[in-house]
Parts: C-alpha cells; sequence; structure tokens
C-alpha cells in the first residue's frame, strides 16, 4: 500500500529550466558590452547555476552566495563590474534576475488535475514536495499557483538537513513512513527515480521528452522504470495500491 507520494518541484511541478532561460534571455540581449553572443552566455548563466548549486547542496555556501558565486563568474562575461560589496551582488540577483524568474515561472498544465484526482483516491496517499531548491523559494512557487493546499510538507536540505539522495531516508522518516510504501515522482532519471530506489521507495519518472540538465532529448531508461509522460497518469499507477 502507498502511504505517501513525495514530488520533486523544479522540471515536475514548476518549469523551472524554461523560467530561467526566459529570465536571463532577456539579461544578456540588453548587455552592450557582452564578450560573447547571448545564446552562449545563456549556456554559461545555466552551467554557473548548476556548479553553485551543487556547492550549497553540499552545505559549502549558503543559498544567497551560491547566487553571489554564480555573478561574480558571470559579470565579466557580460561585462559590467563585478562589486566587492555582497550587498550589491544580492540586488543585482533580487532586482535583475529574481524578479523577472519570478514572473516567469510557469506550472505545468497536468499538476493540479492530479493532485485532484490523488485527493479523490479511497484512501489516498499523503502529498508532499522534496525538493533540494531553497524553502522560501519553493514555497513561493506553490504558494503562486494555489498548490501548497494539496502537501502534507514542503521538504528541502534546511528541514531535513541533506539534499538528495540522503535525503530520502530522512523524508520517510520526518513523514513517518516506511521507505516500501512511499513513492518519488520527479523529471530526473538518475536522481529522482534511481535514486530512491536504492533508498528503498518506488521511483516513477515523469518523461516531460526534455533533460532538465542539458535541454535535449530525454534519456533511455530500461524497461524496470516505472515511467509515465503526464503527471495525470500517476493517479492510475496508485489506485490498485489503495483499493
Amino acid at each position: 500500500m502507498v502511504d505517501t507520494v513525495f514530488f520533486d518541484l523544479d522540471g515536475t511541478l514548476v518549469d523551472h529550466r524554461s523560467a530561467v532561460w526566459e529570465a536571463i534571455g532577456h539579461i544578456v540581449q540588453a548587455a552592450p558590452n557582452a564578450t560573447a553572443p547571448p545564446d552562449e552566455l545563456a549556456t554559461l548563466w545555466w552551467t554557473l547555476e548548476a556548479r553553485h548549486m551543487g556547492e550549497y547542496l553540499a552545505g559549502r555556501c549558503s543559498f544567497a552566495e551560491h547566487h553571489r558565486r554564480r555573478l561574480r563568474s558571470f559579470l565579466p562575461m557580460l561585462g559590467e563590474p563585478v562589486p566587492e560589496d555582497p550587498g550589491l551582488l544580492d540586488s543585482w540577483i533580487a532586482e535583475r534576475y529574481i524578479t523577472p524568474l519570478e514572473e516567469s515561472w510557469r506550472c505545468y498544465p497536468d499538476v493540479q488535475p492530479c493532485l485532484e484526482n490523488l485527493k479523490r483516491l479511497p484512501r489516498g496517499p499523503r502529498l508532499a514536495v522534496l525538493t533540494n531548491g531553497d524553502p522560501e523559494q519553493q514555497r513561493a512557487k506553490l504558494a503562486r499557483f494555489g498548490l501548497l493546499e494539496y502537501f502534507d510538507a514542503v521538504l528541502t536540505p534546511t528541514e531535513l538537513g541533506a539534499a538528495k539522495p540522503v535525503a530520502y531516508a530522512t523524508a520517510c522518516r520526518w513523514m513517518g513512513t516506511d521507505p516500501a510504501q512511499a513513492v518519488n515522482v520527479g523529471d530526473m532519471l538518475e536522481s529522482d527515480v534511481k535514486a530512491a530506489a536504492v533508498a528503498g521507495l518506488t521511483g516513477i519518472w515523469l518523461d516531460r521528452g526534455i533533460d532538465f540538465v542539458t535541454g535535449g532529448p530525454s534519456p533511455i531508461a530500461d524497461e524496470a522504470v516505472l515511467r509515465i509522460e503526464r503527471l495525470t497518469d500517476l493517479p492510475v499507477h496508485l489506485s490498485p495500491a489503495s483499493d
């Protein structure tokens, strides 16, 4: 019986990748002193995000500092000076990046129908978001689209003291469930599905047809992987265990 369903957030509930490309696209297009073409600058920003987000998740810097590190590497390519004052870096991020990023957030159209259907299941599972993102920013995304009410918990490294994949076991303890009775749904085949399975959960791969990291085609999964193309297909996989 499935007791708890964990959902990844970025790439699963909210289209984070497209929002980043839209927000940074406006910045690089309007940079008269840029040292590289706009498409190269956008790719660099995405690469820097992955690198410095990894440092934050490893506990080597704060969430604010991971933004500063990214910006210190990026501003010279943009043809802009790098302020020594961390506060000026924070202001740049807040005003020129975070504001347009938040305006570019989009919720996937299959999310709310899926959550509504799960609510209607007899003895339906508890729902939680399990994300490696910053808790304030991630809750803001969910609140923007009226999704917070569906979840019993929003779990991040701040609450759990660890990021995925270590966080799977901790998240199950937080929710008071056995990993064997938990499902994790996400768009990342390795970190959302295979890593969840190693921790004893059932991983379900939401294949949205794009690799979140590279932007290329989805990876190839073996036949043993539970795969769905739309979140609205999820209740069908759960309802037999809830009867």
